[in-house]
């Protein structure tokens, strides 16, 4: 366990070095693809191997010119460029920003070909297989603690300005605590106020018997919880 066998400068240390990084980026990619997300295997692949490169090039500019080259300066300038990679993966979409998780992926995967292109392959391995469960066990304690939340994101349509005085009077009625409440004009005839509102429920409304309230508003026509 973190052995340093693997950071001696051999032609077998650099050949293991370079499958395992193909191997944990395929994995990452690979976990990623089956849940239809961005950042599929060969994008992971191409980012873990590349960093990998990074961290050999570093040894390699290291033991040719010993004492002359600071060996994390060519590094740390991969971890900021990456994110340049990852942003192009984020979308906006309607009222919903996606791609967030795939864009640190994007950027984690790069860290690991880091890891393992210097050697510290036990240190990737071990943050690959925690990365992976904490992806998929996250979401289910997320989900239970979020239905006992008080607090609610909702993406309202609105038919007109009225539409929007009931629906602010309505939460203001309840004794709603409001957090924000931002309303966007349609851009053409015939379209929707789009309306995004966090605010806390008082104790003893029900979530979903809340939404329908909201629902029978007159002139609302969408209400959807972000």
């Amino acid at each position: 366990m973190f052995t340093l066998s693997f950071s001696a400068w051999t032609w077998e240390n650099i050949l293991i070095r370079i499958i395992v990084s193909l191997i944990l980026g395929m994995v990452v990619g690979i976990d990623r693809g089956a849940k239809r997300r961005g950042g599929g295997a060969r994008t992971t692949i191409t980012v873990c191997l590349g960093a990998t490169m990074v961290m050999l090039l570093e040894q390699y500019l290291e033991t040719l010119y010993p004492g002359r080259l600071d060996i994390s300066r060519i590094a740390a300038q991969v971890i900021s460029g990456v994110g340049f990679l990852g942003a192009g993966s984020i979308l906006v979409s309607g009222h919903q920003i996606k791609g967030l998780t795939s864009a640190a992926s994007i950027w984690a995967c790069a860290c690991i070909g880091l890891g393992v292109g210097i050697g510290f392959l036990d240190g990737a391995v071990i943050l690959t297989i925690l990365w992976l469960i904490g992806l998929h066990f996250v979401p289910y304690i997320e989900n239970k603690i979020y239905k006992h939340s008080r607090y609610m994101t909702l993406y309202i349509e609105a038919a007109d300005g009225r539409g929007i005085t009931l629906i602010s009077r309505k939460l203001k009625e309840d004794n709603c605590f409001i957090d924000t409440f931002v309303v966007d004009k349609p851009k053409a005839k015939g379209q929707y106020f789009q309306i995004m509102t966090t605010f806390k429920l008082p104790k003893g409304i029900h979530r979903d018997a809340y939404l329908h309230t909201l629902q029978e508003i007159n002139g609302v026509g969408t209400v959807t919880e972000l």
